[in-house]
């Protein structure tokens, strides 16, 4: 297993490498620089080339890559072209309220989505199946931005109960009541759309189980109900699961760049959005670093979760490492 995993890292190495390689090429054809969005239009052109050299923009692509990949290899992710912040400083800045906001939508949506999932494939067609599949598909179906706008507008706009935006009161001590009555209305959209996802994979790989013949025997021999589907069919579902959740990670950043926009969450989202509008490159290459670092260590934990809950492959890694 541990010769697995050192593997893994070292395929993940590359492709780790080749996402930076393929962003800032993609940087680079972008319009615009961050000397166009900083200096007056009306400096003179000896002006603004000078502050061009300034920020290394002068140098040719390859040799600010380079130069990037070298600072990094030094600990180092730059400085804003903006802001002049060291971009790990303020990248750490952000970074809290991010995962506090992702972490909470990721547990909530799994603790309702998978005894959810188990009970609708377990009554087949009930009300409850029904109710399960239809809550699912509207979780799914309803796009993030216009589900974040409906609630801000019946909680905060029409009932006045809870903030419309911002991580804690202007003015205020910023406590833990404070953020969390300004974290509900995100979590519940990011929330909603996790449930959805799984609840609808949790209940389709329930029901293939169900249905297999080492399940019918276990009822044959007088085997509770509850033990058939809570300790045998839902150890042999996980699986599936397990790949729902090493997807959830990467598809949750994303979608909390749009909602951290919408709620003025000051997280990862909104310093991305901010980078981007700026065309601030040092910042937006720590932000994709870190994006790819999230992706890909969620890859390799998921497939150490899959020896975890099937001993069927991590005996094929000891045999692999056998031989």
């Amino acid at each position: 297993m541990f010769n697995y995993v050192i593997r893994r890292i070292l395929i993940a190495l590359p492709v780790f490498f080749g996402v930076t390689i393929l962003n800032f090429i993609i940087m680079r054809m972008a319009p615009g620089n961050p000397v166009d969005m900083l200096v007056n239009p009306k400096l003179p052109a000896a002006a603004l080339e000078a502050k061009r050299v300034e920020l290394g923009l002068n140098a040719p692509a390859y040799e600010q890559y380079l130069h990037w990949l070298g600072n990094l290899f030094h600990g180092s992710l730059g400085y804003s072209m903006i802001t002049y912040q060291p971009v790990g400083k303020a990248i750490w800045g952000h970074l809290g309220p991010t995962l506090l906001l992702m972490g909470t939508a990721l547990i909530l949506g799994l603790l309702i989505a998978i005894p959810l999932g188990v009970l609708s494939a377990s009554k087949q067609y009930s009300k409850l199946d029904y109710f399960a599949v239809t809550g699912s598909f509207l979780g799914i179906s309803i796009p993030n931005f216009f589900l974040a706008l409906g609630l801000i507008y019946v909680f905060s706009l029409h009932f006045k109960i809870l903030p419309s935006s911002g991580y804690k009161e202007l003015g205020g001590n910023g406590g833990a009541a404070d953020v969390l009555v300004h974290l509900i209305l995100p979590v519940l959209v990011l929330t909603a759309n996790v449930a959805g996802r799984t609840i609808r994979y949790v209940r389709s790989s329930m029901l293939e189980i169900l249905g297999q013949e080492f399940l019918r025997t276990a009822r044959a021999k007088g085997l509770a109900e509850f033990l058939v589907v809570n300790r045998h069919a839902m150890r042999n579902a996980l699986i599936p699961i397990v790949t729902v959740l090493g997807m959830e990670i990467p598809i949750l950043f994303g979608g909390a760049v749009v909602i951290e926009q919408i709620f003025s969450w000051p997280g990862i989202g909104q310093l991305t959005m901010s980078s981007i509008m700026s065309r601030d490159y040092s910042m937006i290459m720590g932000l994709n670093l870190v994006a790819a670092f999230i992706v890909i260590a969620a890859n390799l934990l998921t497939d150490i979760a899959y020896a975890l809950v099937d001993p069927r492959i991590k005996n094929s890694y000891q045999g692999a490492a056998g031989k």
